[in-house]
C-alpha cells in the first residue's frame, strides 16, 4: 500500500541516543508539527503557469497531470477553448508533493495511490501530516512519535511535512496574480506566455 502509517514500524528499536538523534534530525528538517496554518479561500484560483511556479514545476507536468487526472484544478477545469484552468491553494499544495515525491524516486503509479489517500483529507488535516518515502513506499505519518520511529529506524527515508510545504506555498503565491472563480475568462487561453510574463516585464521596467 502506498501510504501507511508509520507508526510501530520501528517499536523494537528503543534506543535512547538513536531517538535523540532521530528528534533533533526531525527539528532541523521541519518535520514535526507546528499547528495548522489559516485556511485559504475556496473560491480564489490560479491559473496554470501561476500554478507551476507556486509548486516548481513545468507547464509540461502540469498539463500532463491534468489530463491524466493525477491531479486536476477543483476551482475551475478547462471548458473547451480559450478557457482558463484554475487550481486552488489545496491543489498546488498537492502539486508541489508530486514534485517532491517524484524527486525522491516514487513511482507515478504510487504516488496516484498517495494523491488519492490525500483527496480522502481535509484541508485542515493536510497541515497536520508529514508523508515519509523511503523512494519505494509512501508513509503517513500524524504524530511526532511516528516521524522519528521512521527516521531512526530507515537510513534514506525523505519526509515532506505538509505544513512546512503548506507556508512555501502560501508565500509563493502572495507576489503571484490570484482570482475568483466567477471572474471572466481571457480569451488568450491558458499558455505559457500568460500574465506572469506579463507580470516580470512590467517589474522589470517599473
Amino acid at each position: 500500500m502506498a501510504v501507511s502509517s508509520g507508526e510501530g514500524r520501528n517499536a523494537d528499536q528503543d534506543d535512547p541516543e538513536r531517538r535523540g538523534k532521530a528528534h533533533q534530525r526531525a527539528g532541523e528538517e521541519g518535520l514535526l508539527f507546528d499547528g495548522a496554518p489559516v485556511n485559504p479561500p475556496a473560491d480564489i484560483g490560479y491559473r496554470g503557469p501561476t500554478a507551476c511556479a507556486a509548486a516548481d514545476i513545468t507547464y509540461r507536468q502540469l498539463d500532463y497531470w491534468a489530463r491524466t487526472g493525477l491531479v486536476e484544478p477543483t476551482v475551475r477545469a478547462a471548458q473547451g477553448s480559450g478557457s482558463q484552468r484554475l487550481y486552488g491553494f489545496r491543489d498546488i499544495l498537492v502539486l508541489k508533493v508530486v514534485k517532491r515525491l517524484l524527486d525522491t524516486g516514487v513511482s507515478l503509479q504510487q504516488i496516484r495511490i498517495a494523491v488519492q489517500h490525500l483527496r480522502d483529507r481535509g484541508v485542515s488535516d493536510l497541515a497536520q501530516i508529514t508523508l515519509m518515502s523511503d523512494g519505494v513506499s509512501v508513509y503517513e505519518c500524524t504524530s511526532p512519535d511516528e516521524v522519528i520511529d521512521l527516521l531512526q529506524g530507515g537510513q534514506g527515508v525523505f519526509g515532506i511535512a505538509l505544513g512546512r510545504v503548506w507556508q512555501e506555498v502560501e508565500g509563493s503565491l502572495a507576489d503571484l496574480p490570484g482570482e475568483r472563480a466567477e471572474a471572466p475568462q481571457s480569451p488568450l487561453g491558458d499558455h505559457h506566455a500568460d500574465e506572469l510574463a506579463r507580470r516580470r516585464r512590467a517589474r522589470r521596467t517599473g
